[in-house]
């Protein structure tokens, strides 16, 4: 326990993008080794930079309604970690956020997914998430999306919550019949155990 703690205050100390963060440092994760389910994400945005508190907004709302969890659970760091691709806000570009910073997660991400000894199911949010824990480059979200059962029941790929994603949900009405009551059942399983 004592390795887990020194190595998520390191996390927290983490400065290495710190010259490419318009809005200063924040690492935002939420971490314990006996989480159940990883929540695997992009990189928080100005809401969640100002507050701390990983998905503290209307993706935040709309993802526990995709989950079918209230925020008591969502926040319970023993049963569901929340690792973003970067653990600092990038700023904003032209047509939204800007990408995970790419120093973050080759420093971080493997030694902290290394201590999740009981982890039964991750949520791969976004394309950074999914070309980096699905490794298929050359696929689109859609597509990656469109192909869940392939990953099932350990990996779910799921588009990002956000409210920029509206036109994608419409588009996709599948997502919202098919997958999200698998989804449901398989996070109320994995979190009942």
């Amino acid at each position: 326990m004592k390795r887990f703690e020194s190595l998520i205050a390191e996390v927290r100390a983490c400065t290495i993008c710190a010259s490419h963060l318009p809005h200063g440092v924040r690492p935002v994760v939420q971490f314990h080794p006996d989480a159940r389910l990883l929540i695997a994400g992009q990189a928080p945005g100005r809401k969640v930079h100002a507050s701390g508190i990983p998905f503290d907004d209307v993706s935040g709302n709309r993802l526990r309604d995709w989950m079918g969890i209230d925020r008591d659970v969502f926040y319970d760091p023993e049963l569901v970690a929340l690792l973003p691709m970067g653990f600092c806000y990038p700023g904003t570009g032209k047509s939204g956020d800007l990408p995970p910073r790419p120093e973050c997660a080759p420093a971080w991400r493997a030694q902290l997914l290394e201590r999740l000894d009981k982890l039964q199911l991750t949520l791969v949010i976004g394309q950074y998430a999914q070309a980096y824990h699905l490794n298929e480059p050359k696929s689109s979200l859609t597509e990656i999306v469109q192909r869940w059962r392939d990953y099932w029941p350990n990996v779910v790929p799921l588009p990002h919550p956000s409210p920029r994603n509206n036109l994608w949900l419409r588009r996709n009405p599948w997502f919202e019949m098919q997958l999200l009551p698998s989804l449901r059942q398989r996070v109320a399983e994995v979190l009942s155990r």
